[in-house]
């Protein structure tokens, strides 16, 4: 994937209309929406979601953050709040990407890998061919409650670098950003987008002072 000098920029765990537009205001390309997960923050309503997502511009990317293992559960999921993109926290267990891809025609299917270590490039590099992106996020899939974003932890950039320097499709880039960290965040992964939530946030609500400066250091990249 060639190297992006401004990446989009992905606000996740909207949580109300307003959320939204301001979000987009500040110049959020994306959206994310966060389902049932077994921890982290963000968790809203699917008829919230469906509501939120009837008010959004179709040029803005909506993520549906889902950790539904079943594709038909996630079919389900979609066919009520129709976003454009599904974001897949977790690994598929019942059908496949490609099963996904053929229920719903039309909808950009992103599958987050958390990096962990060196084994997160070949576990990328498995699902390269079946998807429409990537999200690198910090988590762990394995611990006793599943970890699977939201964590606000920074990973091993230099990683995730290997991971966009092997692929072929877009990466969006997890965990931790910050407006003190982003400008480093890029020069290190040059990413196709970022994504973040807790770091534009402040008591649990977006932060007016924190979305402009990092939007300012993203664009200053």
């Amino acid at each position: 994937m060639d190297e992006v000098l401004n990446p989009r920029v992905k606000i996740c765990c909207i949580n109300n209309v307003g959320e939204a537009k301001f979000a987009i205001r500040c110049g959020a390309s994306d959206l994310g929406f966060v389902t049932e997960m077994p921890s982290g923050p963000g968790v809203i309503s699917l008829n919230l979601i469906a509501n939120i997502v009837s008010s959004i511009p179709p040029a803005i990317g909506t993520f549906l953050l889902t950790s539904k293992q079943s594709i038909n559960e996630i079919i389900k999921q979609h066919n009520y709040c129709r976003t454009n993109a599904i974001q897949i926290v977790d690994c598929l267990t019942e059908g496949s990407h490609e099963d996904l891809k053929k229920g719903l025609p039309g909808i950009s299917i992103v599958q987050v890998i958390h990096v962990t270590g060196e084994e997160s490039i070949d576990e990328a590099l498995s699902v390269e061919d079946h998807v429409d992106a990537i999200l690198l996020d910090s988590g762990n899939r394995h611990a006793t409650v599943k970890e699977l974003g939201g964590t606000g932890r920074a990973h091993n950039w230099n990683i995730s670098k290997k991971i966009r320097a092997a692929l072929k499709i877009p990466i969006f880039l997890a965990g931790g950003l910050t407006p003190e960290n982003i400008s480093d965040a890029i020069k290190t992964v040059r990413p196709f987008g970022v994504d973040v939530c807790s770091g534009v946030r402040a008591n649990g609500h977006l932060d007016k002072q924190k979305c402009i400066k990092f939007f300012n250091r993203v664009y200053q990249n």
